[in-house]
């Protein structure tokens, strides 16, 4: 049985607490702050530590070994990650954390949707109905009566 540290629930559990206040301090900081060079603020971070990690960890050295077909997924990826944070900074400059952060994580229903379709995945009916339920809770959270 592996470590529970290096388990995959520890990493999203870690994520999930990371992206949660991500979304308070992304709130705040925007609140003086045009959405778009807030997003830029954040990638300079973003890029500042990976890149410090990455020289540390010595790992700047396995890029020649990157097959194309990655190198094309992974720049689809950050396309993606780069339209999402700024579509997010947007909302959250507009809207309250608290209904913004629950909309976002509408994704947790794409992701299946899409794992399915695309990648062949296989979600039982238990499955379905968690992903159900989180599209529920996500209305009940984000929309104000």
């Amino acid at each position: 049985m592996p470590s529970p540290i290096l388990s995959w629930q520890v990493w999203a559990l870690l994520a999930a607490v990371f992206a949660a206040l991500t979304a308070i301090f992304a709130k705040i900081g925007v609140e003086n702050v045009n959405s778009d060079l807030a997003t830029f603020i954040r990638t300079v971070v973003i890029l500042v530590a990976l890149g410090g990690i990455l020289i540390a960890l010595g790992e700047f050295r396995g890029l020649p070994e990157i097959p194309a077909r990655s190198y094309a997924f992974l720049i689809l990826s950050g396309l993606a990650t780069g339209a999402s944070w700024l579509c997010y900074f947007r909302a959250l400059q507009l809207g309250n954390a608290s209904q913004v952060a629950p909309i976002d994580k509408l994704s947790v229903l794409l992701v299946a949707i899409f794992g399915v379709t695309f990648l062949g995945e296989k979600l039982s009916a238990l499955n379905w109905l968690g992903i159900a339920a989180i599209a529920g809770g996500t209305f009940l959270v984000a929309y104000r009566a």
